[in-house]
């Protein structure tokens, strides 16, 4: 047992890839490797699955390629409004990152999102879209009329979402990739054959997916959240 703890212990730390040698030596992490590997593969899936597009006679693949993007502009323009059209191609490719990243134990790899400096910057980009747009569409005093609404009285509490919200979403993120992490390096120590396989059709596949959905939508739903007013 106590080897199984040193080993997660040990697995449970960010890895170094290799080291640069430049200005002494600069540290490239293990998550930032499997990173270019999911950026790689969704860019040569997106050259692949565009190069026969049609508009006369759509493929299959058109088709649905087609479907999923019009869930997601019909998600977004629900949850955002008019204002809809920037915000789409920003979560879609988050939604693609994550939900690739959060899967991609099942190939062998470590998830990138097991490292909180990936979640905390996705949190931070999160934050700096949804602040943002609610400034750019209210205006510098709509944007900070809205820290007073519904009521003056909640000023203070709605200060402190600048910080509660990104940590939520680093965290909840965070927290699940690590959690389902640690069970299944502790089946592969109880029953190295049988049990890891079927579990990690839940924990590597569908609480990934989970995960990107939560993690989209409540972006999307704090977006809304800081425009609103300027909808109506």
């Amino acid at each position: 047992m106590d080897a199984f703890k040193e080993a997660l212990v040990e697995e449970l730390g960010t890895h170094t890839a290799f080291t640069i040698p430049l200005f002494g030596g600069i540290p490239v992490a293990e998550s930032v490797v499997v990173t270019w590997i999911v950026m790689a593969v969704l860019l040569t899936a997106a050259l692949l699955l565009t190069r026969n597009l049609s508009v006369d006679a759509p493929g299959k693949v058109q088709v649905t390629l087609e479907s999923a993007v019009q869930f997601l502009n019909g998600f977004v323009r629900t949850n955002i409004g008019s204002h809809w059209r920037p915000f789409a191609p920003w979560l879609g490719t988050v939604a693609l990152y994550i939900g690739f990243a959060n899967i991609i134990g099942i190939f062998g790899l470590t998830p990138p999102t097991k490292d909180i400096s990936v979640t905390a910057a996705l949190a931070l980009m999160s934050m700096l879209l949804i602040y943002g747009a609610q400034f750019r569409y209210n205006g510098l005093l709509g944007g900070l009329k809205k820290f007073a609404e519904p009521m003056p009285l909640l000023l203070p509490i709605n200060l402190m979402e600048v910080a509660v919200r990104p940590l939520a979403l680093c965290m909840r993120l965070f927290g699940n990739v690590l959690g389902a992490f640690i069970i299944m390096e502790m089946l592969k120590f109880v029953a190295p054959v049988v049990l890891p396989a079927v579990f990690s059709l839940y924990f590597d596949l569908f609480d990934g997916l989970i995960q990107t959905v939560v993690f989209v939508f409540l972006t999307t739903l704090f977006t809304g959240e800081g425009i609103k007013e300027e909808e109506a």
